[in-house]
């Protein structure tokens, strides 16, 4: 072969590889948000409203991809699969976080929050901010928290007091706490996914469920729930979760712009969730379908007298100092 031959193939070469670096660094980040609920709840506008976010801030360079209703994992598997590398985040409840840690099973005790305000300013506070990364040994990291609300107890049969859940099957997140408390109350508690519990209580597998007002109305409990009691017992929120080798891997730029964004959606998801927490209860109402009861006072302390021992029972799992700042955030 000629030199010039030699050259001009070299040429040809050397501007192949340019154009594929060029084409690989344009390529964007992609970011696969999984999430197990409906898009109308407020985890679900979060999640849009981050899509939405980065596309204006960060068009082209990052591309979120938001999969809802266990499209793309359920809950039990997400963390897994994150740690894989096939999602780059999620916001499981923080009930999904005991493999990777045990203090963050605060927020499944019973009557601990007197109501979200008390959780927004634990949350907020030295302690709530160190349990965003209570998991990052393990991997992940806390990126934010996100509400959906305060728990009800929904039941084919009217629970006005402790004594009306006994013998009855309640289906539970995967918590030992959760199925801890509703021992407390002498209840069955069996650890289902989220996508399972209409056709559970459709069929009468199980007799009832804890759950917020929007999950309530948006996965149409309530049509198969005669009986709703307000409680306000416990707290559902999330964790906003990233892997922290794919987070610490972004250029620091990209990184702080995510964050800003992410953010602002989180603050629009919770706002969301204060609002819908009013709304879905009273479209629950409206609908007839099933009749929310509420307990008086005496009624909601016989609940708080059997159930506050669990604390106990999980103080040195999470951390009696932790305990001791979320009730001091009431």
């Amino acid at each position: 072969m000629s030199k010039s031959k030699v050259l001009l193939v070299s040429m040809v070469v050397v501007a192949a590889l340019v154009v594929s670096a060029s084409v690989s660094m344009a390529s964007p980040i992609v970011i696969k948000f999984s999430h197990v609920v409906a898009e109308n709840t407020p985890k679900g506008q979060m999640a849009n409203k981050f899509k939405q976010l980065v596309d204006e801030r960060l068009g082209g360079k990052v591309l979120v991809e938001v999969f809802p209703n266990s499209q793309l994992f359920g809950d039990k598997k997400v963390l897994e699969a994150m740690l894989l590398g096939d999602v780059q985040m999620a916001a499981p409840s923080l009930s999904k976080f005991k493999k990777y840690t045990k203090s963050l099973q605060i927020f499944d005790l019973p009557f601990l929050f007197k109501d979200m305000k008390a959780v927004e300013k634990f949350q907020k506070g030295p302690v709530g901010q160190k349990l965003l990364m209570a998991t990052k040994k393990k991997g992940l990291i806390g990126l934010g928290y996100l509400h959906n609300g305060l728990k009800q107890l929904s039941s084919n049969e009217p629970l006005r007091v402790p004594a009306d859940a006994k013998g009855k099957k309640f289906r539970i997140m995967s918590s030992d706490v959760l199925a801890a408390q509703f021992e407390a109350v002498g209840a069955l508690p069996l650890k289902k996914p989220f996508s399972e519990v209409f056709t559970l209580l459709q069929t009468n597998a199980i007799d009832g469920q804890e759950n917020t007002w929007s999950n309530i109305y948006s996965k149409k409990f309530y049509e198969v729930q005669p009986f709703i009691t307000e409680s306000n017992h416990g707290v559902l929120d999330y964790l906003v979760v990233t892997s922290a080798e794919f987070w610490m891997g972004l250029d620091e730029g990209i990184r702080a712009k995510l964050k800003t964004a992410l953010d602002e959606a989180i603050a629009f998801g919770n706002k969301v969730a204060a609002e819908k927490a009013i709304s879905d209860r009273q479209k629950i109402i409206d609908s007839g379908r099933s009749k929310v009861l509420q307990l008086t006072d005496a009624e909601r302390q016989q609940w708080v007298n059997v159930m506050k021992p669990v604390w106990k029972k999980f103080e040195d799992q999470i951390g009696k100092d932790y305990i001791e700042a979320a009730v001091k955030s009431n």
